[in-house]
């Protein structure tokens, strides 16, 4: 993985963007953040359980179906299944060494 600090690569309003293998943070006290740096490393692991492009058509088509649901850009980005799985587990250091595949599954709600 490569982290690269940059505010214009990074959406207003998040502080990292996980594209494999980078991580785009605003930052540079963020290289140094645990739980922030797990949460990235969580991403990353699910983007190559979906083989990376696969992984952007789904978070894609769930953030819209939540969104029609919810009709708030908040909620829907927290209803991913991806983003559930990652928030969760973010303050577990040692979570990638037990995750299964596809775990990410078990929070979907399509």
């Amino acid at each position: 993985m490569i982290w690269i600090v940059t505010k214009y690569l990074t959406p207003k309003g998040f502080r990292g963007l996980t594209i494999f293998p980078f991580v785009f943070m605003r930052n540079q006290i963020d290289k140094r953040d645990l739980v922030f740096l797990n949460h990235e490393k969580i991403h990353l692991r699910q983007q190559l359980e979906l083989l990376i492009v696969p992984f952007f058509v789904w978070y894609g088509v769930e953030f819209l179906y939540h969104f029609l649901l919810l009709k708030n850009k908040s909620k829907a980005y927290r209803a991913i299944s991806f983003e559930k799985e990652a928030y969760e587990h973010q303050d577990d250091l040692n979570y990638l060494k037990r995750k299964k595949i596809y775990s990410f599954l078990r929070y979907c709600s399509l």
